[in-house]
């Protein structure tokens, strides 16, 4: 697919849009499985691994011979913890000790970026404003921005938040607001729509 079309919506300050912005030819050359591996990692950072069971030799009791080796016709019965047993322990359950971390290196990480942003642009669902704050610092006004680019949900992505923009944004149930160094490409490619500060942007662009 040719990138001569592939352009972000730029958008004044009260959300309407002004003229486009071309993303980086090299956007679309990039393989889609660098979002596919950096998804994978950041969900699996997220997994506890705390989930534990009891061995045979972590459950109480058995430690009597439940019967006598020979005699009796019956199976050999060395303890009832025995994982066989009902009160036994797991034979190969999870001990709370699994570690499951995903190695993903900086490159990967900014080409996922890069990606999960070219994917939203190609969509018309990446936003750009030169400077993003609500001053009032009032959810009505926050939703009112939000509403008037009719979109489902959004991330709001700003190169520092300001408090009075934090107020206003944090209780909206369609729209999440992050800082440049909260930014990744996981956030990105779940919300439905972007809108970016450009300096933010830039930046990206700069050190991909």
């Amino acid at each position: 697919m040719s990138t001569a079309n592939i352009k972000a919506i730029v958008l004044d300050e009260t959300f309407k849009k002004t003229g486009d912005f071309d993303l980086p030819q090299e956007y679309a050359e990039i393989n889609s499985h660098n979002l596919y591996l950096y998804t994978k990692s950041y969900l699996a950072a997220l997994r506890a691994g705390t989930a534990h069971t009891k061995n045979k030799g972590s459950v109480s009791g058995g430690g009597k011979k439940p019967w006598s080796q020979k005699g009796r016709g019956g199976a050999r019965a060395g303890s009832s913890r025995s994982s066989v047993w009902v009160g036994g322990g797991s034979a190969f359950g999870p001990r709370g000790n699994r570690n499951y971390d995903l190695k993903v290196n900086k490159k990967q990480k900014k080409l996922a970026l890069a990606y999960a942003l070219f994917e939203k642009a190609k969509i018309g669902a990446l936003f750009i404003v030169d400077s993003l704050e609500i001053a009032s610092g009032k959810a009505k006004d926050a939703a009112a921005l939000v509403k008037t680019l009719n979109l489902r949900d959004a991330l709001i992505v700003k190169d520092l938040v300001d408090e009075k923009t934090f107020l206003a944004f944090r209780n909206l149930n369609n729209s999440y607001l992050a800082d440049a160094g909260e930014l990744n490409a996981y956030m990105v490619a779940v919300f439905h729509a972007v809108v970016i500060e450009k300096s933010v942007l830039e930046n990206i662009i700069k050190e991909g």
